[in-house]
C-alpha cells in the first residue's frame, strides 16, 4: 500500500500541474475533504466543492509546479513535503515549501490538508 499511496500522490500532483481537474479529482473519494489556506474557501468537502476550488486556482496560475522532497506513509495516512513553484497569469511567481498531510481509504484520498510556513493574512477589519 505504501507504493500505491506514493503513486497516487505523485499522479495527483502531476494532474494539478497539468491543470486537469478530472484527473486530479479521480484521486479523491466522493466525500473527500481538501483544505488549503490559499483558496477563498479553504475547506472544501466533496468533489463539487474541490472542483470549484480548482477552477479558482487554475484561473490564477498559468504554470503550477511541485517538486517532491520527502514522502512518508503508513499506507493509510501520510505526509508529503514539496517545493512549490507557481507562475501566475500576471507573470508573478511564488516559491515556498509546503507540506500536505493525507488520509486514504480504498486507495483514494479522503483528506488532503496543506500546511505552509507562513501565517495567513490578517483578517479584514
Amino acid at each position: 500500500m505504501t507504493t500505491a499511496a506514493k503513486t497516487r500522490i505523485k499522479e495527483m500532483l502531476i494532474a494539478f500541474e497539468a491543470k486537469d481537474a478530472d484527473a486530479f479529482l479521480n484521486h479523491f473519494a466522493e466525500d473527500a475533504i481538501l483544505f488549503d489556506p490559499h483558496y477563498p474557501e479553504p475547506e472544501m468537502q466533496g468533489k463539487a466543492a474541490i472542483r470549484n476550488g480548482l477552477s479558482f486556482a487554475f484561473n490564477m496560475i498559468s504554470r503550477p509546479g511541485f517538486h517532491l522532497e520527502n514522502f512518508w506513509t503508513d499506507g493509510r495516512t501520510g505526509a508529503v513535503e514539496v517545493q512549490t513553484h507557481h507562475i501566475f497569469q500576471d507573470g508573478n511567481e511564488a516559491r515556498f515549501p509546503q507540506v500536505f498531510v493525507f488520509e486514504m481509504q480504498n486507495n483514494l484520498l479522503t483528506r488532503l490538508q496543506s500546511y505552509v510556513p507562513y501565517p495567513p493574512p490578517p483578517a479584514a477589519a
